[in-house]
Formats: C-alpha cells, structure tokens, sequence
C-alpha cells in the first residue's frame, strides 16, 4: 500500500504444538489429511501467505518458539520485516509481532505477562483490589499463562509518528468470558500506560485472538470503552466464579475488519474470534482485503486443510493516518 498507509495483518497460524497432537489428529481435526497436519507442510505454506501480504505490521499468534526462530523469522526477514517474540512461559508458544524495516524503525518493547502484571504492577492496583473480593476468578486468571505484545514503532518518513502496536492471545474457555474481560481489562490499562503516559497521545493498533465474538462483554467493551458490573459475561462460569465489577478504558476503538461470519472455522465451530481493533481518532480503514470465500473455507469441510495451514483466516487491512 502507498506512502501514507500501512497494511496490518493479524493470523492465529496454530500452534504445532498443538496441530500434531493424536487429539487434534482424531478429534479436533479429523477431516485434515494428515500430512497437512504435519510443521513442513503447514510452514511452506504459511511463509508463502504471509510474504504474499506484503504487510507493513503482522500480528500472529500461536507462535512455536522453533518455528518463530528458524522459520518464520528468516523467512520473513528476506522480505524486509523484522520479528519480534513473546513466549507464553508454561507453553512453547507465543506471540510475534513483525515491522517492516523501511517503514517503521522500533522504539521500544512493553511485553507483559498478565498474571504477573496483576499481581506486581502499580498500574492494575485498582483491579487488583476490586479482584481481591473473588478469589476464585482472581486464582483462575493467575493460572493463565496469556501475554501481551506491545511495541512502539516510529515512521521512517515522517518521523513525528509514532504508532503502539498491541498483540494477545486471549483465554480460550467457551465459558471464560469472567476470565477474558479480566485480562483485556489489564491489556487496556497496560495499553493505556504506555500510549498516554509514556508516549503521551500515540495511535494504537490491538490486534489479537480475543477468543470473543461480537456478541461478547469483552468485544462490547472493547468498542464501547465500558462494561457493566450487571454484564451477564461476569457470571459466565456460574454462580461461584460470579465477579461483578464495572470496567472503563479511554479509547476510542474500531474493530477495522469489521464483524466477518467468523475467523475461525473447524469441524464443531464457526465464529469471529480474530480483530485488529484501531484507534479511530488517529487512524482510518483504506480497504480490507476480502477473506476467502465461504466456498474456499468449506471445500475440504473446515480448517485446517491441504489449502490452508491454520484453524483460523488471517485479517488484513490497509490504513492511513488522518
């Protein structure tokens, strides 16, 4: 895309850590030849869609710690962007962010863990409290081993521009919505910290899989800026992990790809669960690029296939400042 745009892309590309389990083989994915199941087979096709993109800023998540190192990053590398990593500690996975070199140079890195963010960070001594009264939400979301991705990167043409880029890869229980609205509630406030305080009034871009489709409390929080403490997502795990609290943040966020029909597709599920959420004061939507047809996702019955690599489609949008 041109001068004053940027194509952003985020993709969960799955895990192989998790694609060559006999449970993925038998259960989650028993319409996927085998083969294709297979790291070689899946990387040689992930490393061609993703330089085809010709991005600016890729957002991936499920990131094997070997593929990030002797794939993905030489691979990519050889098409101008850079990578950068972040392991989940309990798993051999995690998230990358790339940048283009000759449009962005990096200024700094803010990874988080959440868990250790909630318990050791100034920032979150408010939600720390409110938590404080549900021990049992408050232990389940210490558990998780989620993180986030936060970069600041600077504009090689023009270089008053500065952009946050945010990356995660949220709980994925059906009935963690409780769980997922804890831990976007300390990304936002982490977010917050370093676009207001310490780059005072920096764009952002959050891309992620929110594991939350549209209907969701932490997708409506995320584009509204609040959530009830009524919000039915609070009890989404019963009475015993009730925890009610109300939820602010103060941006002004666009899901830029809008709502597809989904973004992931497997044999027992459909649904939009993947966005690149943009700050709309500061940034606008050029074009999305059109995601396959719903022909393509379903010709060998779901995903991942022998055509596509992941049990997710990749979002891609260009965008310009205003």
């Amino acid at each position: 895309c041109g001068a004053g745009c940027l194509r952003a892309v985020s993709y969960n590309i799955l895990a192989d850590t998790y694609a060559q389990t006999e449970f993925s083989r038998t259960v989650l994915y028993p319409y996927c030849a085998p083969y294709a199941l297979e790291l070689d087979y899946r990387q040689n096709l992930l490393k061609k869609e993703l330089a085809g993109y010709s991005a600016d800023l890729v957002c991936l998540q499920e990131v094997d710690k070997a593929v990030f190192a002797d794939s993905l990053a030489p691979a990519l590398d050889a098409f101008g962007l850079e990578g950068l990593f972040k392991i989940k500690e309990k798993q051999h996975e995690g998230l990358a962010t790339f940048f283009r070199r000759d449009k962005f140079s990096l200024l700094s890195r803010h990874d988080i863990a959440f868990s250790e963010a909630l318990l050791t960070d100034p920032v979150h001594a408010a939600l720390r409290d409110k938590l404080a009264a549900y021990p049992a939400v408050q232990e389940k979301v210490l558990q998780r081993s989620s993180v986030l991705q936060v970069s600041v990167f600077q504009s090689a043409a023009d270089p008053s521009r500065k952009i946050c880029v945010a990356n995660t890869h949220l709980y994925w229980h059906p009935k963690g919505g409780n769980i997922r609205l804890i831990q976007i509630a300390i990304a936002l406030s982490h977010i917050k910290h370093v676009a207001c305080d310490l780059y005072p009034s920096i764009p952002i871009i959050f891309c992620g899989d929110f594991n939350s489709t549209p209907s969701s409390g932490t997708y409506s929080f995320i584009s509204s800026g609040s959530i009830a403490e009524d919000h039915e997502d609070w009890v989404s795990n019963g009475e015993e992990e009730r925890c009610n609290m109300p939820l602010s943040h103060p941006f002004k966020l666009l899901s830029a790809c809008g709502e597809p029909a989904y973004t992931n597709y497997v044999g027992g599920f459909h649904g939009c669960l993947d966005y690149i959420f943009i700050d709309k004061n500061a940034l606008e939507v050029e074009q999305v690029i059109p995601l396959p047809s719903h022909e393509e996702v379903t010709t060998h019955e779901a995903l991942p296939s022998v055509s596509h690599p992941s049990d997710h489609i990749a979002l891609i949008c260009d965008l310009k400042w205003k």
